[in-house]
C-alpha cells in the first residue's frame, strides 16, 4: 500500500505535518478528512525514501518510538495473528491504533514491504536500530517453525519483564540521586555564598585564625572565583573517563574492573547472569539454534570480558562440548547456573532451566540493588552532617577565642 507525506490544517487552523498509507491519494485525502482535518498538499513517497528521511521525519514530527510502545504493539500484533487475521491486515490493525506517527511511518513501511512480497523478517531488518537482533531472530524462527502468534508473544513477555526489572532499578537509584544533587548544590551555596559573610568579621581583627577556619576561607575564595574551573575540570574528567571507556582497550579494562571490585562483582556477575539466562532461554524457546542465540547474547550481556568468554563457548560447542563443561569452574559464571545448564542439558529442557535461573538472579540483583540504595542514604547524611559540622566548627573556633581575650 503506498505511503503519503501530507500538510494539513486541524479544526482549529493549526498546521500539522504528517504521513498516511491509503489505497490512492484520493483515500488519503478521505482519510485526512476523516480525522477531522483539512488537506493542504498530499505527495506519495516511497518506502526507500521514508527510510531516508526517517530521522529527520522523527524529529520534525517532535515524536520518537520508546522501547515499551514497542512491546505493545508486538503483543497486540500476536492477539491478532493469534486470532487468524492475516499478517498484512493485522499490521494494518497497528497502523490504525498507532498514536505515534513516527512509529505508524514505520509500521507502514513495514506492511508495505510484506504487501510486497517480502517476509516480516527482512521488512524488521530495515530498522535495525528500532528492532533488535533478538527480535529479528526470534521473529526468523517464527515464521520458519509456523509460530509467529507464539514468537511475537514470548518477545512482548520478554521486553515487559526487562523493561519493568530496569524501571525498578531506576525508582530505587532515583531518590539517592535527587538526594545527592540536592546536598551538593546546598553545599556550594552555603561555602560560596554564605560563609564569606560570616567569616568577613575575622578579616578586621588581628586574631590568629585557627587552621580549619583558615583551610575554610581559602577554600570559599577559591570556589568563589573559580567555581567555573572546577566545573570544566569535572566536566573534563568525566567526558575523558567515557573517551576512554569508548576504547577497546579501556572497555576491556572497565568491564574487567566490574567483575574483580568487591562488593561491585557480585551484582555485576549476577546482572550478567540474568542477562544471559533470561535472553538465552528467550531465543531457545523460540526455535533458535544454542550457537546462532549464544552470538546474539554476547551481546547482551554488556561485559566484553563475558562476551569473549562466550564466543569460545561457541568455538568448543561447534567442537562437541556441552554448553555446562566449557562453563564449569569458571569464576565468571556462578555455580548454580552452571548447574541448571547441566540438568537442562541432560533432561532436553535447557531453555526452561536457564529462564528459573534468571528469575532467581533478577531477584538477588533487585534486592542487592535496594539494599546498597538503602545504604547510600545514610552515608550521604553523614557525609553532608560531617562537612556543615566541620563549617560550624571552623566559625565558631575564632568566635570562642575571641570570647577568651575580651575576658
Amino acid at each position: 500500500m503506498p505511503v503519503y507525506e501530507f500538510n494539513a490544517l486541524t479544526s482549529t487552523g493549526k498546521k500539522l505535518k504528517g504521513v498516511i498509507d491509503a489505497d490512492s491519494m484520493t483515500a488519503a485525502r478521505q482519510k485526512i478528512r476523516g480525522q477531522g482535518n483539512y488537506p493542504v498538499e498530499i505527495k506519495e513517497t516511497s518506502t526507500r525514501t521514508i527510510s531516508a528521511k526517517m530521522p529527520l521525519l522523527s524529529m520534525r514530527l517532535g515524536q520518537t518510538v520508546k522501547q515499551q510502545e514497542i512491546h505493545i504493539a508486538t503483543r497486540q500484533l500476536a492477539t491478532l495473528i493469534g486470532a487468524g487475521i492475516p499478517l498484512v491486515p493485522a499490521l494494518n490493525g497497528l497502523i490504525e491504533q498507532t498514536e505515534n506517527r513516527a512509529f505508524k511511518t514505520i509500521l507502514a513501511q513495514i506492511k508495505d514491504a510484506v504487501n510486497e512480497g517480502n517476509s516480516l523478517t527482512s521488512a524488521l531488518t530495515e530498522h535495525p536500530k528500532l528492532f533488535s537482533k533478538i527480535f529479528v531472530n526470534m521473529v526468523r524462527a517464527g515464521e520458519a517453525s509456523g509460530s509467529l502468534d507464539v514468537v511475537l508473544d514470548r518477545l512482548a513477555e520478554f521486553g515487559e519483564t526487562q523493561h519493568a526489572l530496569r524501571s525498578r532499578i531506576k525508582a530505587a537509584m532515583l531518590y539517592p540521586l535527587f538526594m545527592a544533587v540536592v546536598g551538593i548544590v546546598v553545599l556550594f551555596l552555603l561555602i560560596t555564598f554564605i560563609v564569606p559573610s560570616i567569616t568577613s568579621v575575622f578579616e578586621g581583627t588581628k586574631q590568629a585564625l585557627p587552621l580549619p577556619t583558615i583551610i575554610l576561607i581559602g577554600l570559599s575564595s577559591f570556589l568563589k572565583q573559580f567555581w567555573w574551573a572546577v566545573l570544566l575540570i569535572i566536566l573534563g574528567a568525566i567526558a575523558a573517563v567515557r573517551w576512554y571507556v569508548g576504547t577497546p582497550t579501556g572497555r576491556q579494562r572497565f568491564d574487567l574492573l566490574k567483575l574483580t571490585i568487591p562488593g561491585i562483582r557480585d551484582l555485576s556477575i549476577k546482572t550478567a547472569s540474568a542477562r544471559f539466562g533470561r535472553t538465552l532461554a528467550s531465543l531457545l524457546q523460540s526455535g533458535v539454534s544454542l550457537i546462532t542465540a549464544l552470538q546474539i547474547v554476547k551481546n547482551i550481556v554488556n561485559n566484553v570480558v563475558l562476551a569473549d568468554l562466550i564466543n569460545e563457548a561457541c568455538n568448543e560447542l561447534e567442537k562437541g562440548q556441552s554448553l555446562s563443561q566449557f562453563f564449569r569452574g569458571n569464576k565468571w559464571f556462578p555455580p548454580m547456573l552452571v548447574q541448571m545448564m547441566a540438568v537442562g542439558e541432560q533432561s532436553g529442557t535447557l531453555d526452561k532451566m536457564l529462564a528459573k535461573a534468571a528469575d532467581s538472579y533478577e531477584k538477588e540483583v533487585e534486592t542487592k540493588i535496594l539494599a546498597l540504595t538503602s545504604m547510600i542514604e545514610p552515608v550521604m547524611i553523614l557525609s553532608m552532617g560531617l562537612v556543615v559540622s566541620f563549617i560550624v566548627v571552623s566559625i565558631l573556633l575564632p568566635i570562642f577565642e575571641m570570647n577568651q581575650l575580651i575576658r
